[in-house]
């Protein structure tokens, strides 16, 4: 699928964006700590600065909540139908780590739903594209056709993909629920493509994220025809109240089984 106007212009901004990290990442960087001790780069601040400034001059009208600029008040936050949510660098302990796997996500928000969603992966150029009713898909390059993504029927063993910095003695008793597994480590919102490419059946996540973590590739995810639910079964949405922390989530490709009643199990 060729990209419409909107979107092709985020694709391209999120690609400009990883550029701005890739020139970081070449180079000695230094990490600073935010309040609830994540790490903080300048490249970080770099694809924050390159993006906001990118989306305010394609879309006046519609805000834009990014990680790096979330102090909006749930006041402000309650009246948006429509917004841009973004992690300009999401995944930047495996950014810190030199492994390459962290991501530029940028999502558009309607009525508390994922409907546009965008992955970047920089250091590999992979990238993730997705718009309601219009199916996902993947670019492994930018001169390269982009592919049709989709989900898989649930095998076994499950392939899981899992966290390659956060982890949990909960998560580990949740994941044996799951019966006989194989665990594949993955950063930022790589887990969710993995899912989304038919690579892996589900991504279990029993801890906090934001919601910047996961609305990109959310979208991805849902239009390559999986989900995202919470474990009480009801769809992971955005922007319903003043905490901007997701609750606990399975997002899964065969949407078929109960997975979150087989967790409850």
């Amino acid at each position: 699928m060729t990209p419409d106007p909107l979107l092709a212009s985020v694709i391209d901004l999120a690609r400009r964006a990883g550029d701005a990290i890739l020139e970081v990442y070449a180079q000695p960087f230094d990490v600073q700590r935010k309040d609830d001790d994540s790490p903080l780069t300048a490249a970080d601040m770099a694809a924050h600065r390159l993006i906001v400034a990118g989306l305010q001059s394609l879309t006046p009208s519609i805000p834009v909540l990014s990680e790096e600029s979330a102090d909006i008040p749930w006041d402000t936050r309650r009246a948006w139908q429509r917004y841009w949510l973004v992690d300009p660098l999401d995944g930047t302990r495996e950014f810190v780590k030199r492994n390459g796997e962290f991501t530029v996500n940028i999502a558009l928000i309607e009525d508390h739903r994922s409907v546009l969603g965008v992955v970047q992966v920089p250091v590999s150029g992979d990238l993730y594209y997705a718009r309601q009713g219009q199916g996902a898909f993947r670019q492994e390059h930018a001169q390269s056709e982009p592919q049709p993504l989709r989900v898989r029927r649930a095998g076994s063993p499950l392939v899981v993909a899992g966290s390659r910095s956060h982890g949990s003695a909960r998560q580990r008793e949740l994941m044996a629920k799951l019966g006989g597994h194989e665990l594949v480590p993955r950063g930022s919102s790589l887990k969710f493509c993995l899912v989304a490419r038919g690579d892996a059946d589900l991504y279990l996540r029993a801890g906090p994220t934001s919601e910047w973590d996961t609305a990109a590739a959310h979208c991805v995810l849902e239009q390559a025809g999986g989900d995202v639910v919470r474990f009480d079964g009801k769809p992971l949405r955005y922007n319903t109240g003043d905490s901007l922390l997701n609750p606990e989530f399975i997002a899964v490709g065969d949407t078929g089984i109960d997975w979150a009643g087989r967790l409850a199990s």
